[in-house]
């Protein structure tokens, strides 16, 4: 007997990449930043007394939405502050989709997307991308023929790193008649030189959301702290309607606001990570591991047959190094390998050139 709803008994939980505890592992298997936070942040954290947790924190994070909101060019009406980028896909799931109703992301992608329709007991349709990575012909057709509710895109895509362009995501959001949620959790180690300047289209398009997150380029992943981005009539009814009560804590909300109004630091990280991806590229290229060219901070290999994707991953892991197998279709010949810092990038190398 259980007391389960059906569709909770039948569904299959997220599988996080794992977390190890112990000292000399080399992690690089769920795309953390290598540096830590900015000295901005070590000074907030040691202000904070004990005695301000007996309080609720701000119920709306203002502090933080104004800054998001300065560094954006946007109102912070056009900001929602959450208890990490998986909050904000929950709740533009609760918000938007109905049970029965149609989601549809690319296949494949976050593997929390199926995971969150599958609780809302809703329908999820997984379109597969090209060959080449590229997205589905005729996308927004498609999406519109499915009746869907809510479109996923992650940009830089996951796991390849590949990334479209604002022209492209504009597009498919005019099409498309339901909301479509970019989710950028990757977009801050972008190389500058692409000109990558997505939120503008929060004042053009009126379905059409964004997701950043704290995790990855501010090295807070510890933290548990993401935002949405988009047009009022979009953040109003999560914010005010659906959004849990004092969702983010305070500790959260000091520590991700010093980070924000810090970007500074935090580029200087991003830079680093840009040219170790390049570095990393090229050292495993040479040694036969291809990659599509990735703006996110990892990057998704191509493996020999010879010992092939699972033997070198536990080769790897055998050794203290940590990497991301993905069991799946189109997958089973790849790892995909976070950025770490030059120390750890050349152990890999080092090591993967003795497995080979």
């Amino acid at each position: 007997m259980t007391f389960e709803r059906p569709n909770i008994e039948v569904m299959e939980g997220y599988m996080p990449g794992e977390q190890p505890r112990g000292s000399n592992i080399v992690k690089l298997n769920t795309n953390e930043n290598p540096y830590p936070p900015g000295p901005k942040v070590a000074h907030c954290l040691s202000q904070i007394g004990v005695d301000s947790l007996r309080r609720y924190p701000p119920p709306l994070a203002n502090d933080f939405r104004l800054a998001a909101a300065q560094l954006h060019q946007v109102s912070p009406e056009n900001i929602i502050p959450t208890n990490g980028g998986d909050e904000f896909l929950r709740l533009v799931m609760t918000t938007f989709v109905g049970a029965g109703e149609t989601i549809a992301v690319t296949k494949p992608s976050y593997s929390l997307y199926p995971v969150l329709a599958e609780i809302q007991d809703s329908k999820l349709v997984e379109i597969a991308l090209e060959d080449d990575w590229s997205m589905p012909k005729n996308f927004a057709k498609r999406l519109n023929e499915l009746n869907a509710k809510l479109a996923i895109i992650v940009n830089p895509h996951a796991p390849t790193g590949s990334l479209l362009d604002c022209h492209y995501l504009a597009e498919v959001a005019h099409e498309f008649k339901g909301v479509l949620l970019v989710d950028e959790a990757y977009v801050d180690f972008i190389e500058p030189e692409l000109d990558y300047d997505s939120i503008v289209l929060i004042n053009q398009l009126p379905n059409i959301l964004f997701l950043r997150s704290m995790s990855k380029g501010y090295s807070l992943a510890g933290l548990r702290f993401g935002y949405g981005i988009g047009p009022e009539q979009l953040i109003n009814p999560m914010m005010y309607k659906t959004r849990d009560s004092y969702n983010t804590d305070f500790i959260a909300q000091k520590l991700a606001t010093a980070a924000i109004l810090d970007t500074a630091y935090a580029q200087e990280t991003w830079d680093k990570v840009r040219a170790s991806r390049k570095m990393l590229a090229i050292s495993l290229s040479q040694l036969g591991l291809s990659s599509p060219p990735s703006q996110a901070n990892f990057l998704l290999c191509d493996i020999p047959e010879i010992p092939g994707a699972l033997a070198l991953y536990k080769s790897l892991k055998a050794e203290n190094i940590l990497v991301r197998y993905f069991d799946q279709d189109r997958l089973r010949n790849k790892l995909r390998i976070s950025i770490g810092n030059d120390a750890e990038n050349q152990r890999l190398v080092s090591a993967i050139e003795r497995v080979l």
